[in-house]
């Protein structure tokens, strides 16, 4: 009897768990950061951009204006096509 209750319990803790994955995942979304009105600091917590290529980043959009698509960032140094496509759900314009 005391394996079955424990079988039980168990089988309940992994359903309670299971059921509340989901809200995590939804906790763990972030809206996309604008790469046209983020300070660097913002910028460096993108995946593959560090501070130095925020500040790059930012140099080129006072240079030659704002990024209209992620292929655009592609134009900053250091940021290849892997960067950007790593990029696209995750910034805005």
């Amino acid at each position: 009897m005391k394996g079955a209750t424990r079988n039980v319990l168990a089988g309940a803790l992994l359903a309670l768990l299971l059921g509340l994955a989901p809200l995590g995942a939804a906790a763990q979304e972030v809206a996309p950061i604008n790469v046209n009105t983020a300070d660097a600091e913002l910028l460096a917590e993108l995946p593959g951009i560090g501070p130095a290529k925020a500040n790059a980043i930012i140099e080129d959009r006072e240079a030659n204006g704002p990024f209209e698509s992620a292929e655009d960032l592609a134009r900053v140094s250091g940021i290849g096509d892997a960067t950007v496509a790593s990029l696209e759900d995750q910034v805005s314009f």
